[in-house]
């Protein structure tokens, strides 16, 4: 090149640098993945205003418009029509509906003062006799024989039965099973009570609070709580009291239960379930090739989280009923969905495959979302060929991401490790297609999957999981080899072939199943045998008070070896509270027998 060449060519650059430095000016956005962008987001969806995100409110609203606006900016086009969003139905609690009504023996009883319904009654009309059932307990086992039931017709009358057990005090109690109020109304079902009237110890409040617990379900016998006051007036009538009755069950430690005269009761129960909106935000690259175009790699991530915690929300702290942010779960998985959407559709030329991009709402309420957009999808689900969740990639430590649905396709083994190459972090292979997110729900439709996780933290579930502590470097370097992957994935020759790796169902998508919690948090980074505890999560937790410490590894619980969180979960659901189990565990690679109780 000559002189004067050079010259025109300087001339030329230098037009083109301030041609760049205006556009940059005016949009400060970048179609490449940015740690400016990256937490831009996060701080949006995890700021105080937000309120944590909680679905059906203001703060979750919020969230859905920022994915929306950007989706648009970043040419992603609504997969529903002119749409982005797929609303649904959230069930969030139960309230007091305007039929509610209570006579006993022709004195009505005042509503929120004398008496509540309980969330799990059936709602109707029902009257009836009334007689007295002691604890409710109808308990045939080894160590305890305990029936209220016994020559006590209830054959179409009601009961009243008191709350807890005679041992309430004694957390580990072997009457603690059988306390539950939802099992007494079963045990009244079964002898063929018409209804259950509950009455508090004398320690209690006076009437249980009517709270929404998702789960229960009860078409058939309603069920009350009566204040102290109004019980004690119905005992008396016999020469009892509610202290006497409760005296004389926890000293003998032996059922009482008796008749109380001519005491009918006429009832009303009408309780209305309280339903908030959700939605699903989707967008979508539709590729131009017209061979594949048809077939999606979908991206997700879940945007909601648990509002302001509270007892039921799933915080690790319930009595600190404040935001929780929740920017690395899932604020950082979100951040990811719409970092990923930018450079994808700056390169949508490059593209065989169409790219679903799906913001769900309601993950923590139980996948709700993503088994909603299952059943009301705006694809084919057979047309999605691999399904890719990013939920908490925001807190990488010791260079180190899990990849969780390994196993879900032949081919995922041989093509992570080859596109980890030089890259500035390690990958935790877990080939089970079942986790606790929304992959989950894709896998047992037979969809390949792969999940993103970047670990559990003590922050977890907690108001401390904020902004502050992102670890962006990591987050770009796993959002950079995620657009690869995909990248891969939407030019195959072949898609992804699917193959079973594990249960499609598990402990974890039903709660309701455990009724003891070892009290800590597990590491889903963890590859070899056993269940490597990250975090002790309850001081006072059966774990603690047995010595488990941070880092250990569970090998067996009651003698039965645990391999991994799926086998730990199945056997966690068959222990009861009041059990005491050996628990093998490995420590500094010396093996040593904790023994746990509940």
């Amino acid at each position: 090149m000559n002189e004067s060449s050079r010259s025109i060519y300087s001339v030329i650059s230098l037009l083109l640098i301030g041609f760049v430095l205006v556009v940059s000016r005016d949009n400060t956005s970048s179609p490449e993945i940015t740690e400016d962008e990256i937490m831009t987001h996060i701080r949006y969806l995890s700021h105080d205003n937000r309120k944590g995100r909680l679905p059906g409110t203001r703060g979750s609203k919020d969230a859905i418009a920022y994915l929306i606006k950007n989706f648009k900016s970043y040419g992603v086009k609504p997969a529903f029509g002119k749409s982005y969003t797929q609303p649904f139905d959230i069930k969030t609690g139960v309230q007091l509906g305007p039929l509610n009504n209570l006579v006993i023996n022709k004195d009505t009883m005042s509503i929120e003062s004398d008496y509540l319904p309980l969330f799990f009654s059936a709602n109707g009309s029902f009257s009836g006799e009334v007689v007295f059932a002691g604890y409710g307990f109808q308990i045939n086992e080894k160590e305890l024989q305990w029936d209220d039931y016994k020559g006590l017709d209830v054959k179409n009358k009601w009961v009243i039965v008191m709350r807890h057990s005679p041992e309430r005090s004694q957390p580990h109690s072997i009457y603690t099973p059988h306390s539950p109020l939802h099992k007494k109304m079963l045990v009244a079902k079964a002898n063929g009570a018409k209804g259950i009237i509950f009455v508090s110890q004398i320690e209690d409040e006076e009437l249980y609070p009517l709270r929404y617990v998702p789960g229960f379900k009860n078409n058939e016998a309603p069920a009350i709580i009566l204040s102290k006051n109004r019980a004690n007036k119905i005992f008396e009538r016999v020469g009892w009291s509610t202290k006497k009755i409760q005296d004389d069950m926890n000293r003998n430690l032996r059922p009482l239960s008796f008749q109380l005269g001519v005491l009918n009761i006429n009832v009303s129960i009408d309780l209305e379930t309280v339903v908030k909106k959700g939605a699903n935000v989707v967008g979508e690259i539709r590729s131009r090739n017209r061979e594949f175009r048809d077939e999606y790699v979908l991206i997700g991530a879940h945007f909601d989280h648990i509002g302001m915690g509270g007892v039921g929300s799933g915080s690790r702290k319930p009595e600190e009923n404040q935001i929780h942010p929740g920017a690395d779960d899932n604020a950082s998985g979100t951040a990811g969905l719409l970092e990923l959407a930018q450079k994808l559709s700056a390169n949508v030329n490059y593209l065989k495959r169409s790219i679903l991009f799906v913001g769900f709402d309601a993950e923590e309420k139980g996948l709700l979302g993503s088994k909603y957009f299952i059943e009301s999808s705006p694809i084919k689900i057979e047309n999605i060929t691999t399904m890719i969740n990013m939920d908490m990639i925001g807190r990488m430590s010791d260079s180190l991401y899990t990849v969780g649905g390994v196993g879900t396709s032949p081919s995922f083994g041989n093509l992570l490790d080859s596109l980890k190459q030089d890259r500035p972090f390690n990958l935790a292979i877990n080939n089970s297609g079942f986790g606790p997110s929304d992959h989950a729900t894709f896998y047992a439709k037979d969809i390949p999957v792969l999940f993103f996780f970047s670990g559990v933290h003590d922050e977890y579930h907690t108001p401390s999981d904020t902004w502050q502590l992102i670890n962006l470097q990591g987050e770009k370097h796993i959002l950079n080899f995620i657009y690869d992957l995909t990248h891969y994935l939407s030019r195959a020759p072949q898609r992804p072939i699917f193959q079973k790796a594990g249960p499609k169902e598990g402990q974890m998508s039903s709660p309701s199943k455990f009724t003891v919690s070892f009290g800590i948090m597990p590491s889903y980074n963890y590859t070899e045998k056993g269940l490597k505890v990250d975090s002790i999560s309850r001081n006072n937790g059966p774990a603690a008070k047995a010595g488990m410490k941070k880092g250990d590894v569970i090998k067996a619980i009651n003698e039965n070896p645990i391999s991994n969180i799926y086998e730990y979960m199945d056997k966690l659901s068959t222990l009861k509270k009041g059990m005491t189990v050996p628990v093998l565990i490995e420590r500094d690679n010396k093996r040593m027998i904790l023994e746990v109780t509940f």
